[in-house]
């Protein structure tokens, strides 16, 4: 006894101990230091004493030898033991495991849980241990708590879009586990309408579709396929075309030309020169790589194996069917003796740092093409492209100057001579019965008689038309020529003159102390800079984005959960803007 009694004082005075939150420094007289199984056992209700009793050792019922069960099998058993049970026993503190499951928690904690998920089920979702949410989750995915797929896919996006708020780190999963959740179970892929996945697909889908008419329209132009490579092989331009090619390169390019002022000031013939540029890219591809454009910047399609819920506690309880599930053209699931596979695009999936060279190159040699008052930086394109991009701003830029629509500059001093020419030109060509009738008409009536290809006078007679003017320009003429002199006109609004420049780059003075305070994490001297520009902090930060646009080809700064911070991307570029 005295050795226990020992024992226990070295435990209690233990420095360790002694700081241990798990200690509190009320003594409860009554009740016993030591505490034996049997008694701990009478704290936790029998429920989880019988989900504890499941053993993962399992013998065989004909006496043969027995297995051992996963630790995704003994979940599944012991979560459809607890599938209705709630308990009323909040836990405050933290559990952490790696694949959790009700084996990995203590007594307290599986009390803590199931009164957590308790207050799920009923709409109450608040925030808890992490590990507590992905059980909850592996719940779902294993069936546990639904009645049909439906209602599982439905419980598990309503958990996920209210949780992400505490822990958006589990999009990263989620992401994944709600795709294969409608594809196990076959559900309408329209649920899945709007995943990035799928949108990325559409616009690859779209963007081969359009890659594929546009080539074939070049070969049209050249005489029989894509071999050639010459300027202005797609003039003169298809403007519905062209606006859903760019539509589509600009999705899946990391510049984003659409964007920048030059296409605002000539839209056209940006669009134009951009949509011809990647369609010559194209057939350079195709002539001499070994793959398309779309194939050598995105990947190719290939099917390769595939673990249904990879990551999370899943447990098939019967073998699946086989089954091919299409998400889309480009992206299908195939079940084949229980094995799953998947076939789709396998490379890059985002947008193209090659496409975004193109398009600025496009951007920054339009400019220097058309002296445009905002140039771009040279970031070193390869010579094939820049021979390209030379050829196609050469051929639009005939072409519209071939085009252009004229300009007609009437000088009003000769009109008068004009009038008369045409005067003694029609009594040259009147009859004696048409000049009789004339004379006549206009003195009896005094009338203006005329016909549909003649133009009037004011004395009443009638002219043969101008060789370059028809009736009603020549009347209009006649109706500025005849305007009282001193007659009040509108006054002529100037234009606003343009500030100077300032010497911060693109930015002005209060811009880039706004962006300085950025940069630095300054949030009081970013108010300041702001109070100062006289605008709202919203319409300051568009305003420096749209200044640093054509040099980054991006938004340089968005609105976080802290407020508005510099991209973290470029962050060094904007310090050497502000250098």
């Amino acid at each position: 006894m005295a050795d226990v009694q020992r024992i226990i004082e070295q435990i209690l005075n233990a420095e360790r101990l002694k700081r241990s939150s798990h200690f509190s420094e009320r003594v409860y007289t009554d009740e016993p230091i030591l505490t034996t199984g049997r008694q701990m056992a009478s704290y936790l209700p029998d429920r989880y004493r019988e989900m504890r009793a499941i053993s993962r050792w399992q013998p065989d019922p004909q006496g043969n030898r027995g297995r051992w069960l996963t630790e995704a099998e003994l979940f599944y058993r012991q979560g459809v033991f607890m599938e209705d049970f709630e308990d009323d026993c909040p836990y405050h503190g933290t559990f952490k495991s790696f694949f959790p499951t009700y084996n990995a928690m203590s007594d307290r904690q599986l009390r803590g849980y199931f009164t957590w998920r308790a207050a799920v089920r009923k709409g109450h979702i608040e925030e808890t241990s992490l590990s507590f949410a992905y059980v909850y989750i592996y719940e779902l995915l294993c069936g546990i708590g639904v009645t049909s797929a439906e209602e599982g896919f439905s419980k598990l996006t309503t958990f996920w879009e209210a949780y992400r708020g505490f822990a958006p780190e589990i999009d990263r999963y989620l992401r994944v586990w709600t795709q294969d959740y409608v594809v196990y179970h076959g559900l309408d892929p329209q649920l899945l309408a709007d995943w990035k996945s799928v949108a990325f697909d559409r616009k690859l889908i779209e963007l081969q579709r359009l890659t594929d008419e546009a080539l074939a329209r070049l070969g049209r132009a050249q005489g029989g396929g894509a071999k050639r490579n010459h300027a202005g092989s797609l003039l003169p331009p298809d403007t519905a075309f062209e606006e859903r090619l760019l539509d589509a390169i600009d999705a899946l390019s990391t510049y984003r030309i659409a964007g920048s002022k030059l296409y605002r000031h000539d839209p056209d013939g940006v669009r134009h020169v951009a949509c011809a540029v990647y369609v010559q890219l194209a057939a350079y591809y195709l002539r001499q790589r070994k793959h398309g454009i779309i194939e050598s910047l995105f990947g190719t399609m290939s099917a390769l194996p595939y673990t249904m819920f990879a990551s999370a506690v899943f447990f098939e309880r019967a073998r699946h069917p086989d089954t091919v599930f299409e998400l889309d053209e480009i992206h299908r699931f195939t079940c084949a003796n229980g094995l799953w596979t998947c076939e789709r695009v396998h490379g890059n999936r985002g947008r193209s740092a090659k496409i975004g060279d193109a398009m600025h190159a496009v951007d920054r040699m339009f400019r220097e093409a058309v002296a445009f008052d905002a140039p771009l930086k040279d970031e070193g394109s390869p010579k094939y492209l820049r021979r390209i991009v030379e050829r196609e701003i050469e051929g639009w830029l005939s072409w519209h100057s071939a085009h252009a629509p004229r300009v007609i500059d009437i000088d009003l001093a000769k009109l008068s001579g004009i009038r008369s020419a045409a005067a003694q030109t029609r009594e040259a060509l009147l009859i004696d019965e048409e000049r009789e009738e004339a004379d006549a008409g206009t003195d009896a009536h005094d009338e203006v008689i005329v016909d549909a290809d003649e133009t009037p006078h004011v004395d009443g007679t009638a002219s043969a038309p101008d060789a370059t003017m028809d009736a009603a320009d020549v009347g209009k003429v006649e109706q500025m020529a005849t305007a009282a002199p001193d007659e009040p006109r509108a006054p002529v609004e100037k234009p606003p003159v343009a500030e100077a420049p300032e010497a911060h780059g693109p930015l002005s003075p209060t811009q880039a102390a706004y962006a300085r305070a950025l940069l630095a994490g300054d949030a009081a001297a970013a108010r300041t800079a702001a109070e100062a520009s006289r605008a709202s902090e919203d319409m300051l930060v568009d305003a420096i984005n749209e200044a640093l646009f054509d040099t980054l080809g991006d938004t340089a700064i968005e609105f976080g959960a802290d407020g508005p911070q510099i991209v973290e991307d470029y962050r060094e570029d904007v310090e050497e803007l502000l250098a």
